[in-house]
């Protein structure tokens, strides 16, 4: 298929297109200079726009033109592997004939979405007949309810931890550190895209042949429902962090108590070892064994030990 534009440039490999009447869908996966540069010779896009196609450090944002929107979106992935979050980037073109997405290439939902346009006519009629904002919303549409995974997920992990933290024989803060930073992760990706959401409704009427008023507020429904999961798996981290801490602390008083003991029970007998161990005369000090010296050291050695016990349990230490 051939892209509708003014260039005559060679299109790159990694973009693919689907056109049913007169919208084309085109999604490009691992954007590269030489897609922007194709971009550029075929649509009259802002030369900054395309910069930031290939940055990977941009906010959600909506920029709107004459012609087209470009709007940055982001969406959580997570890492089965190495258990990490990870923030992926997703540019849009929004325009009157046309639907351009640029993503890194892990977003399940749009490539599952891509194969059904292309394999199922019905499915084409259905997304591309009410024009290119519908077909965007569409897409939002399959990502946020893919998003569902990844919060299940997030709760099960939480349940698990739960069942951990009050458990002496498991260590969890390691688990807790990482489920607490993967919730930042999705925190800082899904609270902003609801406020570009809410923007976003407004601004594609134009590209649209239906209200999609109704369609977005489904939407922010949903976001709304994700982020305040996110608070509350938040505070509930936060509650489980500071038992655990709690938990830690008692653990570590009961073995310093313990340390205590055997160090009052001990410390008399290398006191006095180490007295009459040393090479001058000291009273009761003889070559000869003498039971009657052995058991004086003896009961000094119990007396000391009593006395320590009695300050340390005077002093609540043990």
């Amino acid at each position: 298929m051939v892209i509708p534009g003014k260039g005559s440039e060679q299109k790159p490999a990694n973009i693919r297109t689907i056109t049913w009447g007169d919208l084309t869908w085109i999604d490009i996966i691992q954007p590269t200079e030489e897609t922007t540069r194709y971009l550029g010779e075929n649509y009259k896009f802002h030369p900054l726009d395309l910069e930031d196609c290939l940055s990977r450090r941009q906010l959600s944002k909506i920029e709107e033109y004459p012609q087209y929107l470009f709007v940055i979106f982001h969406f959580p992935s997570y890492d089965k592997t190495k258990r990490v979050s990870n923030i992926l980037q997703w540019p849009v073109f929004v325009g009157d004939k046309y639907l351009i997405t640029l993503r890194p290439g892990a977003l399940k939902a749009v490539d599952e979405m891509f194969h059904e346009c292309e394999l199922n006519e019905e499915a084409r009629m259905e997304y591309f007949s009410q024009g290119s904002g519908y077909l965007l919303y569409r897409i939002i549409d399959r990502a946020i309810d893919e998003y569902f995974s990844v919060l299940a997920k997030i709760m099960s992990l939480m349940e698990d931890i739960e069942d951990n933290v009050f458990n002496e024989e498991i260590e969890v803060g390691r688990e807790l550190s990482i489920l607490r930073r993967d919730i930042i992760t999705q925190r800082r990706v899904m609270f902003p895209e609801r406020a570009l959401t809410v923007e976003l409704e407004s601004k594609l009427k134009r590209f649209s042949k239906i209200d999609l008023s109704v369609y977005f507020s489904d939407h922010i429904d949903h976001l709304n429902k994700i982020c305040e999961t996110l608070d509350e798996c938040r505070e509930v981290i936060d509650v489980f962090k500071d038992a655990d801490y709690l938990l830690s602390s008692y653990r570590a008083n009961r073995v310093t108590r313990v340390i205590a003991i055997i160090m009052a029970i001990v410390a008399p007998f290398l006191v006095v070892s180490c007295l009459f161990g040393m090479n001058v005369i000291l009273p009761g000090g003889m070559q000869q064994g003498n039971l009657k010296t052995f058991g004086i050291l003896l009961g000094v050695i119990f007396v000391m030990i009593c006395g320590l016990l009695f300050i340390l349990r005077r002093k609540r230490l043990i």
